[in-house]
C-alpha cells in the first residue's frame, strides 16, 4: 500500500471504531499479528484491540478523536491527535465523574504486506486521570 492508502486507512480507523464504535472493518485493516505497544501494556490482536477501544468508549462514551498532523514514509504513519470526550461510564475500576478531558496524543503505525501491523502509542495518561480528579494536580 502506498503512505497516502495507510494515512487514509488510518482515518478511516479513528472514524470507524474510536469515533463511532464501528469495529467491521477490523478484519480486512488488521494483521493477525497485530500488536499495539501501549504505555498501559502490550495488546496482541485485532481482537484485543477492539477491547481496548470499547473499554475507553464505555469510560467516555462520546469520545472522539481529531487528528491533528500525520506524516508517512515506507511503511510506517506518525499520527499526532486529540482525544475528547466525557468521562460517563467506568473506566479503569473508576466511577463516572462526568468531567470532560482532552488528551494529546501521538501514534506510529507500521504497514506490512497491506495490513495495519504494529502500533507504538504515546498519549498523556496522566493527563487524562488529572482531568477525571483520580489523580490530584500538583500544586
Amino acid at each position: 500500500m502506498s503512505t497516502e492508502q495507510n494515512k487514509a486507512t488510518i482515518r478511516r480507523w479513528f472514524d470507524e471504531a474510536w469515533n463511532n464504535g464501528n469495529f467491521a472493518s477490523a478484519g480486512e485493516m488488521y494483521s493477525t499479528n497485530y500488536i499495539l505497544h501501549d504505555p498501559s501494556g502490550p495488546v496482541h490482536s485485532p481482537e484485543g484491540l477492539k477491547q481496548l477501544i470499547t473499554a475507553y468508549r464505555t469510560g467516555f462514551p462520546d469520545l472522539h478523536v481529531i487528528i491533528e498532523d500525520m506524516v508517512a514514509e515506507e511503511d510506517k504513519v506518525a499520527s499526532r491527535f486529540i482525544v475528547r470526550g466525557t468521562h460517563k461510564g467506568e473506566l479503569m475500576g473508576i466511577p463516572p465523574t462526568g468531567k470532560q478531558v482532552t488528551v494529546s496524543s501521538i501514534l506510529i503505525s507500521r504497514f506490512a504486506d497491506g495490513k495495519w501491523a504494529e502500533d507504538w502509542a504515546n498519549y498523556d495518561a496522566l493527563g487524562m486521570m488529572q482531568q477525571i480528579g483520580a489523580i490530584p494536580t500538583p500544586g
